[in-house]
């Protein structure tokens, strides 16, 4: 395993992340609303949803946005894609905007598994083959959005563009924020200007490159944010390969983690891992042993960290800081968190490719 890992340059998020992503201000009134514009510009376009074509299938995967209570006053996913996307269709012109629905699955996604990722890439991939479709919508849970977000992009090799959306209201709530965001993503995915870009979440007026999102928030309807810059770039996407079957680990350190933690994911079966370090990407002495002595034997090891923002880079010396990992072969995710660190690390395992061409920050 080469010893390139995480990296030293300078990185500047927060205010600079948002000028990668494309910025909606979702309206309510008339027939327009914000247009996508780079965050770093302060003009504003109008959209004429009347005056937008194409030809778009959304795959509905169910999440809180198709989710209304039960009678115990639990929230289930029973709202179909039809019945989502209704009040929202009327928006457009239907002579010129075809949007078909497909209902793919009805889940939760903190349960999705691989085996649903998998199914879900199926759709799309097939989907895109079709004639005369110019982009893709899937409505989807929040919980893990970003892993399918990534795990799509990752794989998508066309032109057009897939954009996730969800919601942190459910279907009943009189304040629910479904129809906004479902509007924004047609609007997404109908832009022009994201053709060859890859996947994309449009959420609470903002549309974020899937690789470095994350959901920042569990409550608020600004539930996701990224850590991409402006000239962040996708790596090349892969064949399409099945995910299912390849377990990769995510374990969290903390202050006196034990390396226990790691002999036993490796031991149970774990063929790659992730490591939520803390800071920039720095552990214990005791965990950093661990993953060395397994980073050693040829598992690949990805640090990410617990912390929202920033990049995560080899600075810090000591057993478990950053720079003596890198040096160890311990692989940085540079703007990727852990849950879409390990779904490039499944992804990489899967199709035979070499870890650290999927994390080319950290090079």
């Amino acid at each position: 395993m080469s010893t390139r890992g995480f990296s030293r340059r300078n990185f500047l998020v927060g205010g600079a992340a948002l000028a990668a992503s494309s910025a909606l201000v979702a309206c309510n009134s008339g027939s327009s609303s914000t247009a996508a514009t780079p965050a770093a510009t302060t003009e504003a376009k109008k959209v004429d949803y009347k005056a937008i074509s194409g030809k778009l299938v959304m795959l509905a995967t169910g999440g809180t946005i198709a989710s209304q209570k039960d009678a115990t006053g639990a929230l289930v996913p029973t709202v179909t894609g039809e019945e989502l996307l209704k009040k929202v269709y009327e928006k457009f012109d239907k002579t010129k905007l075809s949007i078909e629905v497909r209902q793919v699955s009805q889940l939760d996604s903190s349960a999705m598994t691989l085996k649903d990722t998998d199914g879900i890439l199926q759709k799309v991939h097939e989907t895109l083959k079709e004639p005369g479709v110019t982009g893709i919508i899937v409505s989807h849970g929040t919980d893990s959005m970003e892993e399918t977000a990534i795990a799509i992009d990752t794989f998508l090799d066309a032109e057009q563009p897939v954009v996730l959306t969800g919601s942190m209201f459910p279907f009943d709530d009189p304040d629910t924020d479904g129809p906004d965001n479902l509007t924004l993503a047609v609007t997404a995915a109908t832009d022009p200007a994201n053709k060859g870009k890859g996947a994309f979440i449009a959420f609470g007026g903002k549309i974020l490159r899937a690789r470095g999102a994350y959901k920042k928030d569990a409550s608020s309807k600004d539930g996701f944010d990224t850590n991409a810059t402006e000239d962040m770039k996708r790596p090349k996407p892969l064949p399409l390969s099945k995910l299912d079957g390849t377990r990769v680990d995510i374990i969290a350190a903390y202050p006196g983690a034990p390396g226990e933690l790691v002999k036993a994911a490796v031991d149970s079966g774990a063929k790659g891992l992730v490591i939520e370090g803390m800071g920039s990407g720095n552990v214990g002495g005791a965990i950093a042993d661990a993953i060395v002595e397994v980073a050693g034997k040829g598992i690949p090891v990805v640090m990410s960290t617990r912390v929202d923002k920033g990049l995560v880079e080899g600075t810090y010396g000591g057993a478990g800081g950053g720079a003596t990992l890198a040096e160890k072969g311990v692989i940085g995710s540079g703007i990727l968190r852990p849950g879409q660190s390990r779904i490039l690390v499944v992804a990489a395992l899967a199709t035979g490719t070499d870890v650290k061409e999927l994390f080319p920050e950290a090079s």
